[in-house]
């Protein structure tokens, strides 16, 4: 094997370029790319990078070990703290983190022609997404599952970690208002899709208490069991649409905002287990079995991308989003590259279940495939021809589509053959159940279900969003008590149920008021904004955490991609807080309010950004330069000896051998 598997990665490595050249024009530069080409080029260089820049950086990098003794294992609770099983950890991971961002900013940025979205896809998750979210991970879980705010406090200081805490709040509550705006735009008076989802509250109990309660450990099990209650779901969403009862599950937005935002109080104050980890396990299983059958349709059907690879829109004006190629494609595919909100995740839950260091490779691959799932979004927006994936996603009529370029072919038909009138429905979700739709439908033995598989996709949309919307709450909840604890030291322990209530419930009613007040064009930029400014500072702390782990050859790992993304967020927030300005001041005062709120948040957040990355390349000077010591709060417990405390480094970085000293009573090294 050890001569055969060089030369499999090296065919693997000539596929991947073949396909590239097609998706970008080297290759047949004047015909239409096939999708299957996109699918390849990804596939191959998801794993070449896994096998060997993923495994780089846990060997090399950040050097995981098993001899260490976790903290899901140590501070074991059975609520927030619990080993899991690695399998169901990388449902929960990749269920956390792949919310309504790889499907939907894909599906947005296809205004500027798919090879541009494509390039960043791939690239930005390589290289930047995945590495954020497996070193912040790895911090986190070496910290007793800290999160990123309080490891920035930790490791760089009161005004660093003051500043990234009220950024983190407030990108958090942005980011949820921006995912739960679309699965409301998908569900308001869709009784099917509202009464499949619903169902997904109860299954998940069911599966949470038959493995913690009933059936420990019986993981293939309650595979089974959810697999067959959601089909079962699904299936019977179409009766109830078609009954007496429709109107039980058939709600305006306002009410569907309100029942979202409850939802995200429930799985925020029970226990992981009862609901969050279960429900999240549960909706993984359709999301790989969807985005992996859609690949397979890709495959299969071989589609024509009728998007060009680049619009006349990458100058700016467009349609759905009014700014220029660079910066805002970067912005609006977001999570699908690099999302400052899993790093969230990557400090919250997840750190807190990792039975063995090694399991932590999963904060890596889970972006791959999120990533993936961005690509497949992208290729099932960019089959509609261009004029009807802008009537979906706009409001603008047949004519004013038509003066651009763009006119609308099979609007109609498609309207007919989905059953739903998608026309003027902006916000991404529509248009890629459409074309999703597209695709199955064009499968052997399914003409004729286009119907279906349009309500399928919409449900499998709206499972992506509500994951990340409940995590998310949950991860602001965490954040909120951490910080109120401060202030007040019983906020601190994450079971007293004053502060988890309070908390959750300040959570809940700050996103659900930006979703009631604002729009597509406003609130998904921000988002985009507020984002890949997180991402920026993540990769900003974990570039610190690298100089505290002796591991300075190795900074451009994440300073590089931080650079960039810090880049385009900084000149997409500057644009951003000009449009809303100019946008806010054509319309009445009361209508203007929520535009000047925006303006000044974007500005906020972007002051409070420029204030970490100064304060931390000051100290990065002075630990790397000037070799001045340092202390860490990294966490060191081997197994079978010692005791949990905090690593107090006090070395200067030019000894010859590094040692720590670690406070009286502490643990060993």
């Amino acid at each position: 094997m050890r001569h055969v598997l060089p030369l499999i990665w090296g065919l693997v490595a000539i596929l991947g370029a073949i396909a590239l050249a097609f998706v970008t024009g080297l290759i047949h530069p004047y015909e239409k790319v096939n999708g299957l080409w996109l699918v390849v080029a990804a596939a191959c260089i998801y794993v070449l990078a896994y096998r060997f820049y993923g495994r780089w950086l846990a060997k090399q990098v950040v050097e995981l070990n098993n001899q260490r003794v976790t903290p899901a294992v140590r501070l074991n609770d059975g609520v927030n703290f619990h080993p899991t099983n690695k399998v169901v950890l990388f449902g929960h991971h990749f269920a956390a983190i792949a919310g309504a961002g790889p499907l939907l900013g894909p599906v947005l940025a296809a205004q500027f022609g798919f090879l541009p979205g494509f390039l960043w896809l791939v690239i930005g998750a390589v290289l930047a997404g995945a590495v954020q979210d497996f070193i912040i991970l790895v911090a986190s879980m070496r910290r007793n599952g800290r999160s990123l705010p309080e490891i920035a406090h930790d490791e760089l200081g009161f005004v660093t970690g003051t500043a990234t805490a009220v950024a983190v709040l407030f990108i958090v509550v942005v980011a949820l208002a921006g995912l739960g705006f679309a699965v409301v735009n998908a569900l308001y008076q869709n009784a099917w899709g509202t009464f499949t989802i619903a169902m997904t509250i109860p299954i998940g109990f069911i599966m949470g208490f038959y493995l913690q309660k009933f059936r420990p450990g019986a993981v293939a099990e309650v595979s089974v069991l959810g697999v067959i209650l959601l089909i079962a779901a699904v299936l019977f969403g179409r009766v109830v649409a078609q009954s007496s009862y429709a109107w039980l599950f058939e709600f305006d937005q306002p009410t569907l905002v309100w029942l979202l935002a409850g939802y995200g109080f429930l799985a925020s104050v029970l226990p992981g287990w009862m609901l969050l980890v279960p429900r999240g396990y549960l909706s993984t299983f359709m999301k790989l079995g969807v985005v992996f059958l859609l690949g397979f349709g890709v495959i299969l059907m071989a589609p024509t991308i009728e998007m060009p690879r680049v619009t006349i829109f990458a100058s700016g004006g467009g349609p759905i989003i009014p700014g220029t190629l660079f910066p805002f494609l970067f912005i609006t595919i977001a999570c699908g590259a690099v999302s400052g909100f899993h790093s969230l995740v990557s400090s919250g839950t997840t750190p807190k279940m990792i039975e063995q260091e090694s399991q932590a490779v999963v904060g890596y691959a889970a972006m791959l495939l999120e990533s993936f799932v961005g690509v497949m979004a992208l290729i099932a927006a960019s089959v509609l021809i261009p004029g009807d994936y802008l009537a979906i996603n706009t409001n603008l009529s047949a004519d004013a589509l038509a003066a651009m370029g763009f006119a609308p072919s099979r609007i109609a038909e498609l309207s007919r053959l989905v059953e739903v009138d998608v026309e003027g429905r902006p916000g991404g979700a529509v248009s890629l159940a459409v074309g999703m739709a597209s695709i199955f439908a064009a499968l052997p033995g399914m003409a004729g279900l286009m119907a279906y598989w349009y309500q399928f996709a919409l449900v499998f949309e709206a499972l992506f969003i509500l994951t990340t919307i409940d995590t998310g709450t949950r991860v602001a909840r965490y954040l909120i008590q951490e910080m109120a604890g401060r202030v007040y030291e019983p906020f601190r322990r994450m079971n007293w149920w004053p502060g988890v209530l309070l908390s959750s419930g300040l959570v809940v009613g700050a996103w659900g008021y930006l979703i009631g007040t604002g729009s597509i064009s406003t609130i998904w930029p921000m988002f985009g904004a507020a984002n890949q400014l997180l991402g920026m500072l993540a990769l900003c702390i974990g570039t610190t955490v690298l100089i505290k782990m002796w591991k300075s050859p190795y900074l451009w790992v994440t300073a590089v991609p931080m650079l960039f993304v810090g880049a385009i967020t900084l000149v997409g927030s500057y644009e951003m807080f000009g449009m809303f300005l100019t946008k806010a001041s054509t319309l009445a005062a009361g209508q203007a309010f929520a535009l000047y709120l925006d303006a000044v948040l974007v500005a906020v957040v972007a002051l409070l950004g420029l204030i970490v990355l100064s304060d931390s390349i000051k100290q990065w000077y002075g630990y790397v330069v000037l070799k001045r010591p340092f202390t860490s709060s990294e966490v060191v417990v081997p197994a079978g000896g010692g005791t949990a405390g905090r690593m107090q480094t006090a070395v200067t970085y030019d000894e010859p051998k590094k040692a720590f000293r670690l406070p009286h009573g502490g643990g060993c090294c």
